[in-house]
């Protein structure tokens, strides 16, 4: 396995600057963010490290012969909007900056985006799959027609009450995913897996690697603590943050020797990169990077 980290931490720094901190401090890989520039929809979005509307060749070639002097490679381009959006015009915005970043995936060589699949909050599961049908298709053939892979992370979006009921984001659960891999079946469609958040959703989080051990493309490692207290006091259809909290690995309840376990019985050698979302460690620039510096320490052990 492939230590990295996702770069939509460290939104300061330009992408050389870090890949010289990836280096320096013993990581293999980064996942590197590709939103469109400009203003952020929501936290840990709007970042952009490579800009894909106006990478060539020539950019591309510097992005990789500069990655590569140090060491360092790219696991994945990482865009997260909502392309089930019920805005049409922002669906049909979404899908083609995906289009784009698996163009950039492409030309990079790198060959691996982790996306969203997107949902209508206000709509079932089986009103969202009519959508998703139309949407996903093209998207999937097309990236396999380039021979770049797609990996869904499993994050709900349902974090805040704009989101609520349904989250902005489909492919939550295992029950979903067999669906949506029988549905489009192909090589090039899979999952970028995040444990933390079927923890919150008292969910068996180890359970999944076995059975979709083909569609691990990638592995973001979260970590996540769940107050029991409050989860008492308002049950599981609040919104999540009310009763958890996203951890830096190692300092919530995800049990990480049984996970890196599990990766290796099923013969995982992907990237597996650290995603921080830990609000005690965002003080400062210097504190994010500190935050890094302490997931590479814990995760030594297992890796």
């Amino acid at each position: 396995m492939k230590l990295g980290f996702v770069s939509a931490i460290l939104p300061e720094l330009s992408f050389e600057e870090l890949v010289d901190f990836a280096a320096d401090n013993g990581y293999k890989c980064i996942e590197v963010c590709c939103w469109p520039a400009g203003k952020a929809e929501r936290r840990y979005a709007g970042v952009t490290h490579i800009d894909v509307e106006t990478l060539d060749e020539q950019r591309a070639n510097d992005i990789n012969n500069y990655a590569k002097s140090r060491g360092i490679g790219i696991s994945a381009l990482g865009y997260y909007p909502n392309p089930l959006d019920p805005d049409e015009d922002k669906s049909r915005f979404y899908v083609s900056h995906i289009k784009k970043v698996i163009d950039a995936a492409a030309l990079l060589g790198t060959n691996m985006i982790n996306t969203f699949t997107g949902r209508d909050k206000n709509k079932s599961v089986d009103e969202n799959f009519e959508r998703f049908r139309i949407v996903w298709k093209p998207l999937i053939r097309y990236a396999e027609s380039i021979g770049v892979k797609v990996g869904i992370e499993n994050c709900p979006m349902i974090f805040t009450n704009d989101e609520w009921p349904g989250g902005n984001n489909l492919a939550t659960t295992p029950v979903i995913w067999r669906r949506m891999f029988s549905e489009i079946d192909s090589d090039y469609f899979g999952l970028n897996f995040d444990p933390s958040h079927l923890l919150w959703m008292q969910m068996d989080y180890l359970k999944p690697l076995y059975e979709f051990r083909d569609k691990l493309f990638h592995i973001h490692l979260k970590d996540a603590r769940v107050s029991r207290d409050k989860l008492n006091d308002v049950g599981i259809m609040a919104t999540p943050l009310e009763f958890h909290t996203p951890k830096l690995p190692g300092l919530g309840d995800i049990d990480w020797g049984k996970f890196i376990s599990s990766l290796n019985d099923i013969r995982y050698n992907g990237p597996v990169c650290v995603e921080v979302e830990d609000k005690t460690f965002e003080g400062s620039l210097e504190d994010r990077k500190y935050s890094l510096v302490l997931c590479k320490r814990f995760l030594d052990q297992y890796l």
